[in-house]
């Protein structure tokens, strides 16, 4: 492929089309530069001449490894360990204080990107809860950052923000040729599930759950389509389920059942 190959008005506007109609993401006029960039290694590894022939393989339907490869290449997955710390502090101290012992408790974390989300959690719940029956169901769009977070293995520079407790007690530190990195141990990996799944189409029945995380997903969503997801979420949830959005996000003006709390948390009403 030659290096002077534009990605044209014609076909990012395709690009637009087939992200919003697949995952329900709006993609602004001002990442144009962002998608050619990202996209012209799957023009080379196709050895392909132009972007137009590229967005009429995606958008004929006939390679849905390809279009998987793309969905994972212009979705941002950025994310780290206890994120929004007063989430973590109210499902303690609010949620998890007042759960029933001996009683399963199922949380899922939805758009979980690298993983670091899921497994915060699970700290907790094992801090919390020990070896009661707990779960953490963890999806997102991206297959790529789903294998990555399956893994439990991270730079070891991720530990900065992981309490030492936690740190000492749930990860190993790496050495030898795994010397940098930190592995999450088996014992809170074996509880957590990975899984791919589309918010922006119906869901599968999945919960009930006492607890859902929805954070920094929906900015990408416009108003009718974050409508729908979050219908679609809280009805994941147990009758006094709790759901937690990130705290640049709103379900102002939404018509979603749930009970303010506090800020980005939310209630089904029992």
């Amino acid at each position: 492929m030659s290096a002077g190959v534009v990605l044209g008005d014609r076909e990012f506007a395709m690009l637009q089309r087939l992200m919003f109609d697949v995952a329900g993401i709006h993609i602004a006029a001002t990442k144009k530069v962002m998608v050619a960039g990202r996209l012209a290694k799957r023009l080379k590894a196709r050895n392909m001449s132009s972007y137009s022939e590229y967005c009429r393989l995606l958008a004929s339907g006939t390679d849905q490894a390809e279009l998987q490869c793309a969905i994972d290449l212009l979705t941002t997955n950025e994310t780290y360990f206890f994120r929004e710390p007063k989430h973590f502090e109210f499902l303690s101290e609010r949620v998890l204080a007042q759960h029933r012992p001996g009683q399963p408790f199922r949380v899922w974390s939805a758009a979980c990107s690298s993983g670091e989300e899921p497994f915060s959690v699970a700290m907790l719940l094992a801090d919390r809860l020990g070896e009661t029956d707990w779960r953490v169901l963890a999806s997102d769009l991206s297959t790529q950052v789903l294998a990555k977070a399956s893994t439990g293995l991270y730079p070891i520079g991720a530990a900065e923000r992981i309490p030492q407790a936690f740190l000492k007690r749930y990860c190993l530190k790496g050495v030898g040729e795994q010397d940098g990195t930190l592995l999450i141990g088996r014992e809170l990996r074996q509880r957590v599930e990975f899984r791919q799944i589309n918010l922006n189409m119906p869901l599968p029945r999945l919960g009930p759950f006492y607890v859902i995380f929805l954070r920094n997903v929906m900015i990408y969503f416009p108003v009718d389509v974050k409508k729908q997801v979050v219908a679609r979420v809280a009805e994941q949830l147990k009758p006094g389920g709790f759901l937690f959005i990130g705290h640049s996000e709103s379900l102002h003006g939404l018509d979603h059942g749930l009970e303010s709390v506090q800020p980005a948390i939310y209630r089904r009403p029992a």
